[in-house]
């Protein structure tokens, strides 16, 4: 675990409210799923963010949605090259364990930026068999799902009939098979966190099996 200043590379807006924040990496190691506290230098404010980069990329990312009244993250969004931004850590247990990776499926379920773990998952791993349920209010807010392999990335909007699943993703839970021999890794919403492990846990998942993680 460590601690320092690092360089903003750019932001990358994605939506009118989410954006991805691009570090210099600076030699940060860190295991697939961890988070780092980030914050402005001397202000002694700082928040908590999942990588949403893998553990090959160059640079750190960070996925945020921006909070209205928010301390950190309008300014986070502001950021110009350059710019620093403090990072404290890497640390967490939201993680895999590298031996089942090879021999198990994953069940993926996020919601909004919930999904940024997963996204570290998906480009750490090699040959990762998984699927990922994404639960957002839009279909513009499928963040990057370019980056997953075809078939693996299910986007499950509330609003919008565009997408792959019209609904939130414990509907689509209800709706679909689970395969009983899977881990399941969970982040996002409270709500659909709890909802979401009452749905496994009535199809005989068990709760061994259900890793989770509050995101907001």
């Amino acid at each position: 675990m460590s601690s320092g200043l690092h360089k903003v590379i750019g932001v990358d807006l994605l939506t009118d409210l989410t954006y991805m924040l691009r570090l210099e990496r600076n030699d940060m190691s860190f295991v697939p799923g961890q988070c780092f506290n980030l914050g402005l230098p001397d202000t002694a404010v700082n928040r908590e963010y999942s990588s949403y980069s893998g553990v090959y990329d160059n640079e750190l990312q960070f996925l945020i949605r921006q909070v209205e009244g928010g301390q950190v993250s309008p300014k986070f969004r502001d950021l110009r090259p350059g710019d620093a931004v403090e990072v404290d850590g890497a640390y967490g247990l939201f993680v895999i364990d590298p031996d089942l990776a090879a021999t198990r499926k994953f069940y993926f379920i996020a919601t909004g930026t919930g999904i940024a773990p997963f996204h570290c998952f998906a480009k750490s791993f090699r040959n990762l068999d998984y699927q990922l349920i994404h639960g957002t209010r839009h279909a513009n807010e499928s963040y990057h799902r370019q980056h997953y392999e075809k078939g693996r990335y299910i986007n499950c909007a509330t609003k919008d009939q565009n997408s792959d699943f019209h609904g939130r993703v414990t509907d689509y839970l209800l709706a679909n098979p689970i395969p009983g021999d899977a881990l399941f890794y969970l982040c996002g919403n409270r709500n659909m966190i709890n909802d979401a492990y009452d749905i496994l846990r009535s199809r005989q998942i068990s709760g061994s099996q259900i890793i989770t993680e509050v995101f907001f």
